[in-house]
């Protein structure tokens, strides 16, 4: 028999938990709910899930205190839910691991759809990633604990800022659009902020200090990951 796949969606709002259940439900997965920061943490280290819908705003412990608990624990794919938009809310959120970000007001099945592409990313490993090690100059990419070194020292990448630059590795010297990376790195394809692409593009370069012009920005086009030697 297949395994559900398991949600905890953490609001505070009783009617947009109704809705969220509802559309849930319908595409077969199960739900869990908690009204408060303080709750979601002990539902979740109670639970094993999935992935997580964490709204920002919430009592007891805020959704980003929340956030930076359960990244201290577990790598499981975190969508933020705010109704925040600007771009210093989705740096932060980015640098505490945050994988995806939704605005409210927002569609249930624009939400649906980032949950099943989070899903497909967090199962799917490309088989070139059976290596342990990964070097680029001196840059080592740990495939194992997905843990990224410039000249031995641990560079503290997001989630979803590892599987970048690693896609971009993976396919050096080839041009992606921001739409292609939103499509191959994130998994969807109509649903993407564009921004979010340059915002982790921007954060990449500047963890990778002198590398950063490994990612190159072809204008007009896209980035791409520049590079020859390469182990």
């Amino acid at each position: 028999m297949e395994q559900k796949t398991r949600v905890l969606v953490v609001e505070d709002e009783e009617n947009m938990r109704q809705l969220l259940r509802l559309y849930f439900e319908r595409e077969n997965f199960i739900m869990d709910e908690a009204i408060n920061g303080k709750d979601a943490l002990d539902i979740f280290k109670k639970n094993t899930y999935d992935l997580i819908v964490l709204d920002v705003m919430l009592p007891e412990l805020d959704g980003w205190a929340v956030c930076r608990k359960i990244r201290q624990i577990s790598k499981i794919p975190i969508i933020m839910v705010t109704a925040r938009g600007e771009e210093f809310d989705r740096l932060f959120g980015f640098e505490l691991g945050v994988d995806d970000y939704i605005v409210k007001p927002f569609s249930p099945r624009e939400l649906i759809a980032r949950v099943k592409a989070l899903l497909r990313r967090s199962i799917h490993k490309p088989r070139n990633e059976q290596r342990e090690t990964l070097f680029l100059k001196e840059i080592t990419i740990d495939l194992k604990s997905r843990e990224v070194y410039l000249k031995n020292k641990r560079i503290n990448l997001t989630p979803k800022e590892y599987d970048l630059l690693l896609f971009l590795i993976h396919h050096r010297n080839t041009v992606f659009t921001r739409e292609q990376l939103l499509q191959k790195v994130w998994g969807y394809e109509y649903f993407g902020d564009l921004r979010t692409v340059d915002t982790h593009i921007r954060r990449l370069r500047e963890k990778l200090e002198e590398y950063h012009h490994y990612i190159a920005t072809v204008w007009g086009v896209g980035y791409k990951l520049e590079v020859e030697d390469y182990e």
